[in-house]
């Protein structure tokens, strides 16, 4: 693929429902929640802001078993994997077995209240656990309220030994 991912219209479109969502059930705009308060309108800008900002971004689908659709270039670092291979993993695959419970509560309790906050353990492609402190999970919807998925935030992590 010769152009970056945030250029495909797919993803400016996700991106969108990403941060219209968190800004509807947070009340503050996504880049204000990480103190970035350059506000750009421009849907592409946008799309480029959050795929190369500082913090980590994924979403994924209304699957039964559901597939991310969106991490930004921060996400795929951690998770040590390509754009096209991200878009091709079920959200269940970054946690451990021990962590699977806490993760679906996790999800049902979003699923219920719009958004949770949450700390937990994750793992990336080859094996590298890390600990996310202050996360955010929170529920996508498109302009005619259609839920379209869940998305997570956060930029408190560290690599466990």
């Amino acid at each position: 693929m010769s152009s970056s991912p945030w250029q495909q219209e797919k993803v400016i479109l996700r991106t969108q429902l990403i941060v219209s969502s968190f800004e509807h059930w947070l009340g503050c705009s996504l880049f204000e929640h990480f103190g970035i308060n350059n506000v750009i309108n421009d849907p592409r800008e946008v799309s480029k802001q959050l795929f190369e900002a500082d913090f980590i971004v994924a979403s994924h689908g209304t699957q039964p078993d559901p597939i991310f659709n969106y991490g930004n270039q921060k996400a795929l670092d951690i998770w040590e994997l390509t754009w096209n291979e991200f878009i091709q993993t079920p959200s269940r695959k970054t946690a451990e077995a021990i962590e699977q419970q806490e993760r679906n509560r996790l999800l049902k309790e979003t699923t219920e209240k719009g958004y949770s906050h949450f700390s937990t353990i994750r793992i990336t492609n080859t094996g590298k656990r890390f600990k996310i402190n202050n996360g955010i999970v929170w529920n996508v919807f498109d302009d005619v309220q259609k839920y379209q998925g869940q998305a997570a935030v956060y930029s408190d992590f560290y690599f466990l030994p």
